[in-house]
């Protein structure tokens, strides 16, 4: 595996994802979608609760600003192509990185289009907690970027992130066995622990450059895992050793899981593409599966994901299309809902 990149490692020290966020935003102008975002940006949330059986506009995307455990939240919804509303359909929800928006993870994991292709629905949930031009989770018993401790008084994002699929069942037609949460970095660092404080929503979880396993783990049951990191990204390193919160590598983390879901001791290894390698943890307590695809050479980015500006490999090191996050994540999902 190739090791992380020391000079991008020195460029990124202090608040790395404060200015990956700021050259999000300018990307977002590279992609010419600008008209895009005001459209979205002006979407209006709709009134009543709708849930099965009452008209919802498919496809569609709109911005949703409810008040959940005590806090207003902004989450992004898509509702896919061919969307009935009397047959429900499976919650995928999203998580921005450290110091992004809700906005900034749609157009970077373009999953909308993925969501109309396989029929599920897509929310990019926003955190809170200011961070450049973004914002950071509150993870719990984590510090936040160059060790900084997490403001008193900030949300808690683990009850939003537990009571959000609800909200959202009572508007859209949801299957509750099948709500799942992936997520970049920061995010994926939210939905490890969303895979410990809310197994009981949460079929399966997709961390993307975020795998961790956090401690205490008072999961109710075996999760399915399926992550996704690059072996050169040097904001959260493969080997471990970066920020506070990034101390043991992304093997180990995947390890720790196998051991929390009762997996046998031996992984399975093969490799779906020359510069992909599947590590993948089987015979499960209760049918759950832990799998962890590297990707040679892969910077901080969403595997698959639609090209980003220069600008931005040049802090989040190289993009590759070796594999389909979205396309093998949603596999997995299909595969895993609640027992």
């Amino acid at each position: 595996m190739a090791r992380p990149n020391r000079n991008a490692n020195a460029a990124l020290r202090g608040r790395p994802h404060a200015r990956i966020g700021a050259v999000l935003a300018v990307g977002a102008l590279v992609l010419g979608i600008c008209g895009a975002l005001g459209d979205l940006a002006s979407a209006a949330a709709p009134g009543a609760p709708t849930g099965c059986g009452v008209r919802v506009t498919a496809p569609s995307t709109v911005t949703l600003t409810p008040t959940i455990a005590g806090r207003r939240r902004t989450v992004i919804v898509h509702v896919p192509q061919g969307y009935a509303e009397a047959t429900k359909v499976p919650l995928v929800l999203n998580l921005p990185g450290s110091g992004e928006t809700a906005l900034q993870q749609e157009l970077l994991t373009d999953m909308n289009a993925t969501a109309d292709a396989d029929h599920f629905i897509v929310a990019y949930p926003q955190a809170l907690i200011a961070e450049g031009t973004g914002y950071d989770w509150n993870i719990p018993g984590v510090p936040l970027i160059g060790g900084r401790p997490v403001p008193a008084g900030a949300a808690n994002d683990v009850a939003f992130l537990t009571d959000l699929p609800a909200y959202l069942e009572a508007r859209y037609c949801i299957d509750p066995a099948r709500v799942y949460a992936t997520g970049i970095s920061g995010g994926g660092r939210m939905a490890s622990q969303l895979a410990c404080d809310a197994s009981k929503i949460y079929a399966a979880v997709a961390p993307v450059a975020g795998l961790r396993r956090p401690t205490p783990c008072p999961t109710s049951r075996p999760v399915p895992v399926i992550a996704f990191h690059g072996t050169a990204d040097p904001v959260d390193p493969y080997d471990g050793h970066g920020q506070p919160y990034w101390t043991y590598s992304v093997p180990q983390a995947e390890a720790y899981w196998a051991s929390q879901d009762g997996c046998t001791t031996k992984p399975t290894l093969s490799h779906p593409d020359p510069t992909v390698t599947l590590t993948a943890y089987g015979d499960c307590h209760a049918g759950a599966v832990v799998e962890l695809y590297a990707i040679n050479g892969e910077g901080h980015e969403w595997p698959g994901g639609p090209k980003l500006p220069a600008a931005l490999t040049a802090l989040l090191g190289p993009q590759t299309t070796a594999i389909s996050a979205n396309a093998t994540m949603w596999a997995f999902f299909n595969a895993h809902p609640l027992p």
